[in-house]
């Protein structure tokens, strides 16, 4: 289990030396991994003021447990598989020539050339380093402490975060066979509800909702709660039950919808992503918005990413290239997968011989890394980013090793 550090200061003179410090957190961060998940750490003679208590999550990036040299394939973050536009990393280039320039507060071109994309309305488009901000700003924006926020049972932890952050209480609705249910979600409602969270597909599992199904949900929902829906990967999705957010309530008043340049454009190093909503909702995240949130870097590189549609295209065809081919080597291996929409699978390894943590050991040992899924509480499953072509036979290759088939 992971737990967050909260700090209080003390006193002023003659405390232990950092070396001395850094000794007692550590045995401290042990005590608390035995009794809670909570650690407020009292630093004794620091004259520092005293810090907020925060009960937090702290969010664990797929390369935490790991050093970096002994990673030769990354397969845990869900990143691009074919990297980003040839014109980004030019454009990038590009504006590098100049970095002693602020970006633009408000980053009006990107937001333009957004808006003629997606045919939506330029003032309603608010941008972030990363679709992480969005929430963040919602949060900070929307939510008080003893609000509840309902979120999927498994669902991309950064979303309780920021609501832990600000003092609400967190709401589980279960899913079905690892996809949202809308019935759920509804039956967690009570006066307190402020905010309802969910990626469409969903992060970790794949899956997704109907357009039928997400119509339901906003329409059932009371005005006053806020529903935000999370499209990082609705670009791998062609169903024909399928919307994605933005085309499902761009003139809905009460709904965000967010938008990432970290997955199929290939731009997570960059930090980017935007949110969409009434001028209402955008109004009031501007209020709170820093005026340099995103980098010039980030705002050309997107904006000539966005524009290469064949670039994109080829992305996600190789997507879907390959998700088929490994939904059908998985299970030729015995290995419980779904049918994912999306640039990753979910394995469970409930019908093999092996656990998952036995298998992410040996898959680190080759070199190969992929996330594990116990802080999200699904047991005995790992999330496996399609990469490469090349990086996707070495690991069917080291698959078949490890599973002795």
């Amino acid at each position: 289990m992971s737990f967050n550090v909260c700090t209080r200061f003390e006193g002023s003179d003659g405390g232990p030396q950092p070396a001395q410090l850094r000794e007692r957190i550590r045995n401290w961060n042990q005590l608390a991994g035995l009794k809670s998940n909570i650690l407020y750490i009292t630093l004794i003679n620091m004259g520092l003021p005293k810090p907020n208590k925060i009960a937090g999550i702290n969010y664990i990036a797929g390369l935490s447990s790991f050093k970096r040299k002994l990673v030769k394939i990354k397969l845990s973050a869900n990143e691009s598989a074919l990297g980003p536009s040839p014109k980004a990393i030019k454009e990038y280039n590009k504006v590098s020539r100049n970095f002693k320039r602020y970006p633009d507060t408000t980053g009006t071109s990107l937001r333009k050339v957004i808006a003629n994309k997606f045919k939506i309305e330029k003032n309603r488009i608010i941008l972030g380093s990363g679709s992480d901000q969005m929430f963040e700003f919602i949060c900070n924006s929307f939510i008080k402490k003893n609000d509840e926020v309902i979120v999927p049972e498994y669902s991309f932890i950064i979303y309780r975060i920021y609501s832990k952050i600000n003092g609400a209480k967190i709401i589980y609705a279960k899913e079905k066979n690892f996809t949202i249910s809308v019935k759920n979600i509804l039956s967690k409602v009570t006066r307190k509800t402020k905010v309802v969270f969910l990626a469409n597909p969903n992060n970790p599992t794949g899956t997704y909702i109907s357009k039928k199904q997400l119509t339901h949900l906003r329409k059932k929902l009371r005005s006053n709660i806020l529903l935000v829906v999370d499209d990082a990967y609705f670009e791998y999705l062609k169903q024909k039950d399928y919307l994605s957010g933005l085309k499902l309530f761009s003139r809905h008043k009460n709904v965000l919808v967010t938008r990432t340049f970290s997955k199929v454009y290939g731009l997570a190093g960059l930090r980017i992503g935007w949110g969409y909503a009434s001028k209402e909702i955008i109004n009031t995240l501007n209020l709170i918005k820093p005026p340099f949130n995103v980098s010039r870097p980030a705002l050309f590189a997107a904006s000539a990413a966005i524009k290469d549609t064949s670039w994109l295209k080829k992305e996600v065809n190789h997507i879907r290239k390959w998700n088929k081919i490994l939904f059908k080597k998985f299970k030729e291996m015995k290995i419980a997968t779904n049918e994912s929409k999306t640039n990753f699978l979910l394995l469970n390894f409930d019908k093999v011989n092996i656990s998952s943590k036995n298998v992410f050991q040996k898959l680190a040992k080759a070199g190969i890394l992929v996330r594990a899924m116990n802080l999200y509480g699904i047991k005995n499953c790992l999330r496996i980013t399609i990469g490469k072509s090349k990086e996707n036979k070495k690991l069917i290759s080291i698959f078949r090793k490890i599973l002795n088939v």
